[in-house]
């Protein structure tokens, strides 16, 4: 079964992506991978602080993962398959990528305004060429209408 990836965060340009995907795998009989990142956190002289912040960092992740598939399931009748991963962004998914080969597309949402962001940026630039599927960018300003429409 081919997946559509979709980078989860808490910004309403992922809430698109994520209605996007879930509606093409729905239509396709695909699947959805969601991955979240949880950003390297800044280094602390005590390990025992360093841990409590990772693992808040985690936690807070998962649930924002979890609270995402939630509305999938309810919304697409799909149950997404969730990754969480810690450390830079473009490495994660880069990894996670070519460690999957089932992936049909990597979905990423672009922000309403202002320059896009860093995987926005990373992916569509010089390293599209190098992508193991197709990528996806939907428009973050687009409503739910819309979505559906072009879904």
């Amino acid at each position: 079964m081919r997946a559509y990836l979709v980078v989860m965060d808490e910004t309403r340009e992922s809430q698109a992506a994520l209605r996007y995907a879930a509606r093409r795998a729905a239509r396709t009989g695909g699947a959805i991978e969601l991955l979240a990142l949880i950003p390297p956190q800044e280094f602390s002289q005590w390990g025992g602080v360093q841990a409590a912040m990772e693992e808040e960092a985690r936690l807070r992740a998962e649930a924002m993962v979890a609270q995402a598939s939630s509305a999938i399931v309810e919304e697409a009748g799909l149950t997404p398959s969730i990754t969480v991963r810690q450390g830079d962004p473009v490495k994660a998914v880069t990894e996670f990528l070519k460690e999957r080969d089932d992936i049909a597309a990597l979905v990423l949402g672009a922000a309403a305004e202002g320059a896009p962001g860093p995987l926005v940026a990373h992916f569509s630039g010089t390293a599209a060429s190098t992508l193991p599927c197709p990528l996806v960018i939907v428009p973050g300003q687009l409503s739910d209408e819309a979505l559906d429409r072009l879904s």
